[in-house]
């Protein structure tokens, strides 16, 4: 069953209303027929409501055009020409479209993705159904908002290639952390990089999800991470050589152990390098890591690291109180212990295993 031919003839009549009302009300005539008879419409019936409207939608105010268009993302009849004119379109007629609309085909999108605002991008994250391809176009070319936006839409693909620019990107996007940490199926490789760089709140989710998940799973993560070029720099202090002989020496008379680590610390910064080296000895991990995390003063990583090694909390205390340089030194003697103590072992010595994997890769 077509249009019918009343409501068929206003499409006519369109071009030649004058006043502005009349048009409008017309237009919507038209539009609520097309959404009250879209059942067994011909296509030259939905060809010739797709070139009317396409056609004559321009002529009217963007108020206007936004009503439309919050008709026109509601229906499935294929007036194709006018759902991508709207979708072109300023953002508030592009919005509910961008939203909505299952007529926009996958190149259309990656167009307004290519071409349109932020806003215009913002809404294509709240669509129910977003390609990998449709994904990584968005991060490309979205700002922080629409990365987030995208994150909390759990309908989105999200490739592998893409997770791994979201990683780099968040190292130094404080916006997008939680976002991604927070998002069900982030490889567990790409958190254990984050973890670094992310606020204690976000560590211990990270944290959390290494203890939710199996061993083949975690198998699996450390196989990717294995296969992934490292990004560790590798900036070693003037005396790192020095200081590798006499680690070396150390450890042939078999004296290289945890309490080690208290004695070299009470040397001060001459033998600062000692330490780190004798500590990622200790701990099994790259220098560069120990470096960044005794440089940056990074309690809560040296407590995952001491926890995962086996270390005894009295060590942790000491090495935390040696490291602080903060007035709660002394007095936080009872707080470090408490944050080695809220560490999850199993979930420590995961994240140990793959820096030790990204260490020897």
């Amino acid at each position: 069953m077509s249009l019918e031919p009343s409501r068929f003839a206003l499409l006519a009549n369109l071009p030649k209303e004058t006043s502005s009302e009349g048009r409008r009300d017309l237009l919507r005539k038209v539009t609520d027929a097309l959404l009250a008879g879209n059942q067994g419409q011909s296509n030259e019936d939905h060809a010739a409501l797709d070139e009317l409207l396409s056609a004559v939608a321009s002529e009217y105010s963007t108020r206007v055009r936004a009503e439309i268009a919050h008709i026109v993302a509601r229906t499935n009849a294929p007036i194709v020409r006018t759902v991508r004119q709207f979708a072109l379109d300023d953002i508030e007629v592009a919005e509910p479209v961008l939203k909505h609309s299952r007529i926009l085909s996958e190149a259309d999108l990656l167009q307004v993705v290519a071409s349109k605002s932020q806003d215009h991008l913002l809404a294509v994250t709240k669509r129910q159904s977003i390609s990998e391809g449709l994904s990584q176009a968005l991060v490309e070319r979205g700002d922080d908002t629409v990365v987030t936006s995208l994150l909390q839409n759990e309908k989105a693909d999200i490739g592998a290639t893409t997770y791994e620019a979201l990683a780099v990107r968040a190292q130094d996007s404080v916006a997008i952390q939680a976002p991604l940490v927070r998002r069900e199926g982030v490889p567990l490789d790409l958190l254990n990089d984050l973890y670094l760089k992310v606020e204690g709140k976000l560590r211990r989710e990270i944290l959390g999800k290494f203890n939710q998940v199996s061993s083949e799973e975690m198998d699996r993560a450390f196989l990717r991470s294995r296969n992934r070029i490292s990004r560790t720099f590798r900036d070693l202090p003037e005396d790192y050589e020095a200081a590798t002989l006499r680690i070396d020496a150390i450890s042939r008379r078999g004296a290289l152990a945890p309490p080690l680590l208290a004695a070299l610390l009470r040397e001060g910064q001459a033998a600062r390098t000692s330490f780190k080296l004798a500590l990622s000895r200790l701990v099994d991990v790259g220098f560069e890591l120990v470096q960044r995390v005794v440089d940056g003063r990074d309690l809560d990583t040296l407590a995952l690291l001491c926890r995962g090694a086996g270390f005894e909390r009295a060590l942790f205390v000491t090495l935390a109180v040696g490291l602080d340089s903060s007035e709660r030194a002394l007095a936080g003697a009872e707080a470090f212990g408490k944050l080695y103590e809220s560490v999850p072992v199993n979930a420590a010595q995961r994240a140990i295993r793959f820096w030790k994997v990204r260490s020897s890769a």
